[in-house]
Parts: structure tokens; C-alpha cells; sequence
């Protein structure tokens, strides 16, 4: 892939979405690509049972939504205008919606989970189900972000499928950085020039698609946080496959995934 020429936001109904929609724009307007809005709620809730009543509870659920769906709709064209766009909502689970209408996008854009416990009752989007659904590379904007810069990217390596997948994808965003930097964290029991050989034939495999980027293996105590170790770079975002697996129809993440879909204050490029 050498640009993105769909770009797909999606709003959240409970939630100010601007520092998401922003970036989005950025997105659309730096690969001159096509935008796509989109929000879904499910519309029903399990607390309120079969309760009926001569003003159920679920019609007023179902009419709120609509109303919200509107309203997000409403602010998308607001802060998109006067670019061509195209909106897309449902009433149904988010992560289920957007990971099927992701088809027509080559990057997702998300706001950043306010917190561990994120529901589909009204609309919230729970990245840890889109993630490991959609097929697609999704863009973790946290709410206080501004804008995003592209003046320095970290690219966190591990020797796995996932990271492989996510530079791969991030290549339209990586050719646009001025700066990249390929990262690997070791642990003690970690052999460090195995690392270094491992993040140079990734500088090499991206000078060969035109992208310099510089390499770091730096080594972490147990004890230490590697997130921490990660924003001492000043990096304007951070490239990184998704790790998690499946249990009891939950997926489950390692803590670093985990920690960059819900305490990194840099947008995240992920890809599974």
C-alpha cells in the first residue's frame, strides 16, 4: 500500500469526538483521501428486561439513538465541510458494524477508550473487539490530542506477525514522517545483538520502499515501565501490532497492547 484513499472515522455518541475528527481530517487531507463518518449504537439494553409499559423504556432507548446518530452525523458534515463526504450509521453493535463497513476503508480512526469498561449499550466503541475484528489498520486518537504531527514516528518492534502486519500498513503514514525510529525493548534474558540484527533488517527493508529511519534497542528491567522509556523519545505517534488471543468470547491483551489503547497520550497506529 503506498497511500490511504479511504479513510474511516468513527464517532462515538456519549463522547466529544472533535480531537478525533481532527485527526481524521488530517488524515484525509494529507493522502487526499475520500472520508467516511460512521456511528452505530445497539439501540436496546439489558437493564431494562421486557419491562413494558405505556412508555417503554427500550422505544425510548431506540429514539434516543436515533436522535444521537443525527447529532453525530450533524457535527461530522459541520467539521468536514466543505469536503465531499460520506456518512454511515446503524442501530447495532458498533464494533460488529464498523469492522463490516471497514471494508470500504484502509484506515480506521478511533477515539482512545475512556476507560477499561467500555459497553456497546449507546454507542461506545470497544477498540479491543474492533482491533482484532476489522482488517484493517486502525488510528487510536486520545482526546487530548490536538493534531496530529508527523515529525517524529517510533515504529515498537517485536519479531512477530502483528508488528510485521503494522509496519507493513503504516507505510503511507511512515512515508509522510520526517523522522522514524524502529524500537526493541529486551529483557534481561534477552540476547542484544540478536536485537540489533533484528530492527536493522527492518531499517533496511524500509530504506528499500524509501523510508529512513534509525534503530534503538534499549533494554528494560522487569520492574520498569517500557511505555515510559517509549514517550522519552517524543515521539508524535507510535506504530505497533496488536497482541491478544481469545477467551470466553473476550479478547484478552499483554499488558503493553493494552497500555497503548488505554493510557498512551500519542496516538496509536495498531494493526492485528
Amino acid at each position: 500500500m503506498t497511500t490511504f484513499s479511504d479513510v474511516m472515522v468513527h464517532l462515538d455518541l456519549e463522547h466529544a469526538n472533535d480531537a478525533c475528527l481532527r485527526v481524521a481530517l488530517e488524515c484525509a487531507d494529507t493522502f487526499n483521501a475520500k472520508l467516511i463518518g460512521i456511528a452505530a449504537a445497539t439501540g436496546q439494553s439489558p437493564y431494562y428486561g421486557n419491562v413494558t409499559s405505556a412508555q417503554d423504556p427500550q422505544q425510548q432507548l431506540r429514539t434516543d439513538v436515533s436522535k444521537r446518530l443525527a447529532q453525530a452525523e450533524d457535527r461530522f458534515r459541520s467539521m468536514s465541510a466543505p469536503r465531499k463526504v460520506e456518512w454511515r450509521s446503524a442501530t447495532t453493535p458498533p464494533a460488529k458494524y464498523v469492522s463490516r463497513e471497514a471494508r470500504a476503508a484502509d484506515l480506521v480512526v478511533i477515539g482512545a477508550p475512556r476507560n477499561s469498561l467500555v459497553s456497546d449499550l449507546v454507542g461506545n466503541l470497544d477498540p479491543s473487539d474492533l482491533v482484532m475484528q476489522v482488517g484493517r489498520p486502525i488510528l487510536v486518537v486520545p482526546p487530548q490530542v490536538q493534531t496530529l504531527k508527523l515529525k517524529l514516528g517510533v515504529v515498537c518492534w517485536k519479531d512477530t506477525r502483528e508488528a510485521r502486519r503494522a509496519v507493513s500498513d503504516a507505510l503511507p503514514l511512515l512515508h509522510k514522517t520526517q523522522e522514524v525510529v524502529v524500537v526493541e525493548v529486551i529483557s534481561d534474558e534477552s540476547d542484544p545483538d540478536a536485537a540489533h540484527n533484528r530492527v536493522d533488517d527492518v531499517i533496511f527493508w524500509l530504506e528499500r520502499h524509501g523510508i529512513g529511519a534509525f534503530a534503538r534497542v534499549f533494554h528494560c528491567p522487569e520492574r520498569q515501565d517500557p511505555m515510559e522509556k517509549l514517550f522519552e523519545y517524543g515521539a508524535d505517534f507510535i506504530v505497533a501490532g496488536a497482541y491478544g488471543h481469545t477467551r470466553l468470547h473476550e479478547w484478552v491483551f499483554g499488558g503493553f497492547t493494552h497500555d497503548l489503547l488505554y493510557r498512551s497520550p500519542l496516538c496509536s497506529f495498531l494493526a492485528h
